[in-house]
């Protein structure tokens, strides 16, 4: 079963607690609140994209009382705009591929930190580019659709402590997820929630495999970055809890 078939389907929509509204909100906080303090050393615009970022939240207040149906917030002026202002971002940051420039330029110590806050910045601009995506899953009241669940393939696994670090193949870019499940392997296809990032053994982790009883789920169907099929409702519970944690 489709996971967007197992999410609870309301009929009449209040847009001031949608979920993936208030996502994106919050996201554009943390992209404003990362771009002002990381240590980018590269030629970059900062203005702009701090300007840009702080254009977005009236847009998505706008939206909050809109009272529109899903489909309607996806042709919305608004929703349009944000999406341009994220191009806006990238091309102030240096383009596509920006963040290469900045950890050219860092010297070693610093580079876990920079990694850190290239992954929030990163996570943000995305959370908001795909915000019409999410919107096309229509009514549907879930923290789980604040944020892209994707089918991903590990690509390559190493070792941090007890941990291990997965590079999961998403498709259209690779993302560096941390897990304790030490069974997953090289060739896996899993299922990843993309998460506001965090720290594990000094590894930045971009997101989360969805698993169950400590166990990852193995052998995930659908296409590369596209919503995993068979995912059971257990596995979405601590992403529910993470994506209400970011919330607060």
């Amino acid at each position: 079963m489709n996971i967007k078939l197992q999410l609870k389907v309301v009929k009449m929509w209040d847009t001031s607690k949608d979920y993936r509204l208030r996502v994106a909100e919050k996201s554009v906080d943390l992209f404003i609140k990362t771009a002002e303090g990381a240590n980018l050393k590269g030629i970059w615009n900062k203005q702009k994209c701090l300007n840009s970022a702080r254009a977005m939240l009236p847009e998505i207040q706008f939206l909050y009382f809109s009272y529109m149906e899903p489909s309607d917030l996806i042709a919305s002026k608004q929703i349009i705009d944000m999406k341009k202002k994220v191009d806006d971002i990238i091309d102030a940051l240096g383009g596509d591929g920006w963040q290469h420039q900045f950890l050219k330029l860092v010297n070693k110590g610093e580079k876990a930190k920079l990694e850190e806050s290239i992954a929030k910045m990163k996570f943000a601009l995305n959370t908001i580019y795909t915000l019409d995506k999410r919107l096309a899953l229509g009514p549907v009241n879930d923290p789980v659709i604040g944020i892209d669940i994707k089918t991903g393939e590990i690509a390559s696994v190493g070792k941090a402590g007890k941990l291990l670090v997965c590079n999961v193949n998403i498709g259209d870019r690779a993302l560096t997820v941390v897990t304790n499940d030490l069974t997953v392997k090289e060739g896996n296809r899993v299922g990843v929630a993309l998460l506001p990032p965090s720290v594990f053994e000094g590894i930045t982790s971009e997101g989360m495999l969805l698993g169950k009883g400590g166990i990852i789920i193995k052998g995930v169907e659908g296409d590369l970055g596209n919503i995993p099929h068979g995912i059971p409702l257990e596995a979405l519970n601590e992403t529910r809890n993470l994506v209400d944690n970011f919330l607060k």
